[in-house]
């Protein structure tokens, strides 16, 4: 049966955008996935290619979608700093609410998809478990910035917002700059290769601390109950596997998936260390019959070096989701072996 609601979703082609659109679907949802590469469209689902940083092109192509009534909001654009993530990110957001807000008259909630920087996670140790409650950090911060936006939209309207903040999430896309998982599976396949045990790369104190995921299927199935549930309504949830991990412990299971034995950590910058490595990827792709040949559409080495910093405790408390109503886990290890899974079935990986 196919319902009534069309769901916009912002961000269409990421790790967050392919699930949630998978999951609306499952759900009977007809869906438009909006980004900037557009996308083929299939039942239940139409693409739209748009610059949101363009505010003229967002409202021509966004003011004939009279008939949203969610908009789900997972779109980034990276920046070289804290502070210039702000005005791209922040732009972005209101071009599209600007667009819809005035021509879809049964729009019903607006849910915006944030992360741990809320509280400051990326700037060093932090308070743990954080919590939705805990006070505000030093600006700049773009997710800050558009919460408060949405607010401010919201006064005095019909429709609700909702702010969902996962840990690093796990799941499959490609040219996404924030994969670890697929980076990991990745920089296994190459140690192989190259006949090596599977080093830990990041700080030493990082394969000691405490640190949690989010599995971007997990993290849909939250992201549309708090679009959907009333006592959600206007407010943020912390949204997490439910438990937590050590690279310590964890890694050694990656390097045995992969066959691989593990030597001691070795603090590597894997941006530079791995930047050498296209031409061998080329190889293992043309010997292994792999469906992507782009080594940079398959990395995240950036995003990697970042994780692999963190020598401090990185988890949050998300008891609120679960009093509220939302109770899934999923637990981390077989999150990951499952995406390994994934993308060897998908010949991502050899």
């Amino acid at each position: 049966m196919q319902s009534s609601k069309l769901a916009l979703v912002v961000g269409a082609n990421g790790v967050i955008g392919r699930k949630l659109i998978e999951e609306l679907v499952a759900q009977g949802w007809q869906v438009v996935g909006l980004s900037r590469r557009g996308g083929v469209d299939r039942p239940q689902v139409r693409y739209l290619a748009v610059d949101l940083l363009d505010a003229q092109m967002t409202r021509d192509a966004l003011q004939p979608l009279t008939q949203v009534s969610h908009i789900f909001y997972a779109a980034y654009q990276d920046a070289p700093d804290w502070a210039g993530l702000v005005a791209p990110n922040l732009t972005m957001l209101a071009n599209v609410v600007e667009a819809v807000e005035p021509v879809a008259q049964g729009l019903e909630h607006i849910s915006l998809m944030q992360g741990y920087k809320v509280y400051g996670a990326h700037l060093g140790p932090f308070k743990t478990p954080a919590r939705e409650s805990d006070a505000g950090h030093m600006p700049p911060e773009f997710n800050v910035d558009q919460q408060n936006y949405l607010e401010r939209c919201q006064q005095g309207k019909r429709w609700r917002w909702s702010a969902i903040r996962p840990s690093v999430v796990g799941g499959f896309s490609l040219g996404n700059p924030m994969n670890l998982a697929l980076t990991i599976a990745v920089y296994a396949s190459i140690s192989k290769a190259l006949g090596l045990p599977l080093r830990f790369p990041g700080k030493p104190g990082a394969y000691h601390s405490l640190l949690e995921m989010t599995d971007a299927g997990l993290l849909a199935r939250a992201t549309l109950w708090a679009a959907t549930e009333p006592a959600a309504a206007n407010q943020a949830f912390n949204i997490n596997n439910g438990d937590v991990f050590r690279w310590s412990e964890m890694w050694p299971k990656i390097a045995d998936y992969f066959g691989l034995e593990t030597a001691p950590p070795l603090p590597m910058p894997l941006e530079q260390m791995m930047a050498d490595k296209a031409a061998l990827w080329q190889t293992l792709a043309q010997r292994h019959d792999l469906a992507v040949t782009d080594y940079q559409a398959v990395t995240g080495w950036r995003f990697a070096d970042f994780v692999f910093s963190w020598d401090y405790d990185m988890f949050a408390d998300g008891s609120k989701a679960r009093r509220f109503g939302f109770t899934q886990f999923v637990e981390t290890e077989a999150m990951f072996f499952a995406l390994f899974d994934e993308f060897r079935q998908r010949k991502i990986i050899p």
